[in-house]
C-alpha cells in the first residue's frame, strides 16, 4: 500500500472513531438527562423519595462537618455557619418544583443531545409534553402565574 493511501486510510480510521467516541458521549449525556426526568418525576409523584434522598443528604453534610470540627481543621464559627448553609440547601431542595425540573431534564435530553437522534432523545422528546403539562398544572394549583414563554 502506498504512503498516501496508508495516510488516507488513517485519517479515515481516526475520523471514523471520532465520530463514534461523540456519538457515544451524546448517547450517554441523553440517557443521563432522561434518567434524571424520571427520577424527578418520580419524586413528584411520592415526596417522601426525595424528601428521604435530600435528608440523606444533609446527614452526610452534617457527619462530614461534624469531622471537620472535631479534627479542629474549622472552629464552632464556621462549623454552625457551614451547618445552617446547608439546612437551607436542604430546605430549598425541598421546595424546589420537581416537575419543573423534571421538565428541564427532559428538554435537555432532546435538544442539547442531538442530532444525531438516538433511543435516549426520542424517549426525553416524548417525555417533554406531558412533564411540561403536569408542572403547568401544579402551578395553576398553587395560583402562581405564568406566560408559556416563561416555560421554556
Amino acid at each position: 500500500m502506498s504512503r498516501p493511501l496508508r495516510a488516507a486510510a488513517a485519517v479515515l480510521a481516526c475520523a471514523a472513531a471520532v465520530y463514534g467516541l461523540v456519538r457515544l458521549d451524546l448517547d450517554l449525556r441523553a440517557r443521563a438527562a432522561y434518567q434524571e426526568g424520571k427520577k424527578y418525576l418520580l419524586w413528584a409523584q411520592n415526596p417522601s423519595l426525595k424528601k428521604s434522598y435530600y435528608d440523606g443528604v444533609l446527614a452526610r453534610q452534617e457527619a462530614a462537618l461534624a469531622k471537620e470540627r472535631q479534627a479542629g481543621s474549622i472552629g464552632q464559627n464556621e462549623f454552625e455557619q457551614k451547618s445552617a448553609l446547608a439546612k437551607i440547601r436542604h430546605d430549598q431542595a425541598l421546595s424546589e418544583s420537581s416537575l419543573k425540573y423534571a421538565y428541564v431534564w427532559f428538554e435537555t435530553g432532546a435538544e442539547l443531545f442531538s442530532p444525531p437522534e438516538n433511543h435516549w432523545t426520542r424517549l426525553c422528546r416524548a417525555e417533554m409534553p406531558k412533564a411540561k403539562a403536569l408542572w403547568e398544572k401544579e402551578l395553576a394549583t398553587e395560583k402562581i402565574p405564568y406566560k408559556d414563554y416563561m416555560l421554556e
